[in-house]
C-alpha cells in the first residue's frame, strides 16, 4: 500500500496516506524523524532555512528554519510567499480542446424546462422575503403550506421559504449594495421555482419591490405586504391563498428529456484537507470535464482559494475579456480584504490545518483541481447569472455558507461539495452532493457522505473511476431519481447573502 503521495517530480515534500511513526521508512532511504499525522507533509530532502517548500510543483512557502529530510512539516514552519500579480497575465496558453475532454456516459437528463435559462432539477414553491423582519412570519406560513396545501399537489417537491439577513438597517445605495440586491433578485427567479414569483415584504424596509422585480411583476398575484393586513389570521390567510394559486400552476410541471446544455451545476469545497487536492477535487474536476464536453455549464468559485493560482486560471481563459474580468475580481477582493485588515491567509481554518494544509497557497492548489481542465469561458461577479455554456469562474467568498447562496443566485440547480474534514452543510433550493477525500471520513460519516474518493489515495480506484461515479450521481440527483443525504435529513443552511456594503 502507498504510504506517501508526491504530486510532482519537483516536489520536495510528500503527503502521508496514513499516520507514519517516527523511525518508519515511508520511502527507500527516507526515515521519518517525527511522527507524521495522516495528510500531513514529510520533507523528502534537506531544506535549508529560507529554502522553498514545494508541493504540486508550486512554492507553498519558505522554511523559517532548516528542515532535515524526514521531518514533519506543519503550518508553523513556513513563511507565506507573495501573492502572484494579476497584471498582464498571459491568457489562453493552456486551452484543452473540447474533443480531448473525457466523454460523458450520458448526454441527456430528465429536468423541468423553463421558458428561459437553465432547467430545474426540482419543482419547488419558492417564497422570497425582501427583509429579515418578515422571516418569522414566512417560516410559520411555510409550515402551514407544507401541512395544509402541499398534499393536494403531488407534482410539487416542496416549499422553500427564502429568508435572509438583508433588506433594512443597511446602506441601500452604498457602492457595493448592488451585490446583495442582485442576489435577492436572481434567487426570486431561480430555475427550481418554475417561473412562479412569490415575494413577501413587510412594508417599511429599504429593499423595495422595484429593486428586485421588473414593473410588470409587481402585482397582487406576486407580492404581498404584511403591514397591509389586520392581524395574524388575515396575514396567514393571504399568504396561504397566494401559495395555493402558485401551487396549482407548479403542479402542472412535468420532467422532460433535455440536453445537458440545460443543466447548470456548482462545484464547491469546504472542510478541506491535504487529500482534497489529490482525490475528491480532481475527481469532481473529471466529472466537470465530462459535463462541459456534454454541453452543460459548471461554476466553480471561492476567490481566496484560487488567488494563488490565478495565473493558472488565466492560462485557461478563452479570451482577453475573460482574463480581464478574472483580474478585476481578484483586485476587488484584494482591496476588500485589505480594508478589513487581513490577508488571504486568514482563510484556512483550524480544521484545514489539522488536515495537513499549511497555508492558503496549499489550499488554493487543491481547490482549483475541482475545476477540471476545461477552458474558462466566462467570469461572473458575485450572484451574477451566466450568459455562456461551459466552465465558468463565479467569484464568491470562500465561506461555505456564503459561496453556496451566491452560486444559487447564479442559478445552479445542484451543487457538488467536496470535503476532507466533514460538514453537514446543505441548501434547500438546490440539492447538495457530498464527496469526501478520505476513506476514513466515509467510514465515520457513512450515512452523511454520498461518495468517497478515498480509494484514489490508496490506488484502489482512479480519478476517472470516481469522476465517472460523481457524474452519474449528479444526473441521478438532478433527475430526482436519487436524493443526497443532506436532503434526506433536511440539513439546509440559512440563506447567507454576501453583503460587503455597510450596515447602518
Amino acid at each position: 500500500m502507498t504510504t506517501v503521495i508526491r504530486i510532482k517530480e519537483t516536489d520536495n515534500v510528500a503527503v502521508a496516506v496514513r499516520d507514519i511513526a517516527a523511525g518508519e521508512q515511508p520511502l527507500p532511504g527516507l526515515t521519518a524523524l517525527d511522527p507524521i499525522p495522516q495528510a500531513h507533509k514529510i520533507a523528502l530532502t534537506d531544506i535549508p532555512a529560507g529554502g522553498e517548500i514545494i508541493r504540486y510543483g508550486v512554492v507553498l512557502g519558505y522554511a523559517k528554519d532548516r528542515i532535515p529530510a524526514g521531518s514533519w512539516i506543519n503550518e508553523h514552519m513556513l513563511t507565506l510567499p507573495q501573492s502572484p500579480s494579476v497584471d498582464d497575465m498571459p491568457w489562453g496558453t493552456n486551452l484543452v480542446r473540447t474533443e480531448d475532454l473525457p466523454d460523458p456516459p450520458r448526454t441527456t437528463w430528465m429536468g423541468y424546462r423553463n421558458k428561459t435559462g437553465p432547467a430545474g432539477t426540482r419543482n419547488l414553491l419558492g417564497i422570497v422575503t425582501t427583509v429579515q423582519c418578515a422571516a418569522g412570519v414566512l417560516k410559520a406560513a411555510a409550515e402551514r403550506i407544507r401541512a395544509e396545501l402541499l398534499p393536494k399537489y403531488p407534482n410539487v417537491d416542496g416549499v422553500v421559504a427564502v429568508t435572509h439577513p438583508y433588506g433594512c438597517g443597511v446602506a441601500i445605495k452604498a457602492r457595493e449594495a448592488h451585490i446583495p440586491i442582485r442576489a435577492v433578485a436572481n434567487v426570486i427567479r431561480h430555475p427550481n421555482f418554475g417561473g412562479e414569483v412569490m415575494v413577501v415584504g413587510l412594508g417599511c424596509e429599504k429593499l423595495t419591490y422595484d429593486m428586485v422585480l421588473p414593473p410588470e411583476d409587481i402585482t397582487p398575484d406576486n407580492v404581498l405586504t404584511l403591514q397591509d393586513y389586520a392581524g395574524h389570521d388575515a396575514m396567514m390567510e393571504a399568504i396561504l391563498a397566494m401559495a395555493d394559486r402558485k401551487l396549482q400552476k407548479l403542479n402542472e410541471r412535468v420532467r422532460e428529456e433535455l440536453p445537458l446544455s440545460e443543466l447548470l451545476i456548482g462545484m464547491q469545497c469546504g472542510g478541506s484537507d491535504a487529500f482534497s487536492g489529490i482525490t475528491a477535487n480532481p475527481s469532481a474536476g473529471y466529472a466537470a470535464d465530462m459535463l462541459v464536453k456534454g454541453g452543460a455549464t459548471v461554476l466553480f468559485s471561492e476567490v481566496t482559494e484560487v488567488r494563488d493560482g490565478v495565473h493558472m486560471l488565466a492560462a485557461r481563459c478563452t479570451g482577453p475579456e475573460v482574463r480581464d474580468k478574472l483580474a478585476a475580481e481578484m483586485r476587488w477582493y484584494d482591496a476588500y480584504l485589505d480594508a478589513g485588515g487581513v490577508d488571504r491567509d486568514a482563510n484556512p481554518t483550524p480544521g484545514n490545518k489539522k488536515g495537513g494544509l499549511a497555508n492558503i497557497v496549499e489550499k488554493a492548489m487543491g481547490s482549483i483541481a475541482k475545476s477540471g481542465t476545461s477552458p474558462i469561458v466566462e467570469v461572473l461577479s458575485p450572484a451574477e447569472k451566466p450568459t455562456r455554456h461551459g466552465l465558468i469562474f463565479a467569484a464568491t467568498p470562500a465561506s461555505d455558507i456564503v459561496c453556496g447562496p451566491s452560486q444559487v443566485a447564479s442559478g445552479i440547480g445542484l451543487q457538488v461539495f467536496m470535503t476532507g474534514r466533514g460538514t453537514p452543510y446543505g441548501l434547500d433550493i438546490a440539492p447538495v452532493i457530498k464527496v469526501c477525500s478520505r476513506s476514513e471520513m466515509k467510514e465515520h460519516w457513512f450515512d452523511m457522505i454520498d461518495i468517497s474518493a478515498g480509494a484514489v489515495a490508496t490506488g484502489e480506484k482512479t480519478i476517472a473511476d470516481v469522476g465517472t461515479e460523481i457524474f452519474n450521481f449528479i444526473l441521478d440527483v438532478a433527475e430526482g431519481v436519487k436524493q443526497p443525504y443532506s436532503d434526506q435529513y433536511g440539513f439546509h443552511n440559512d440563506m447567507c447573502i454576501f453583503n460587503p456594503a455597510p450596515i447602518t
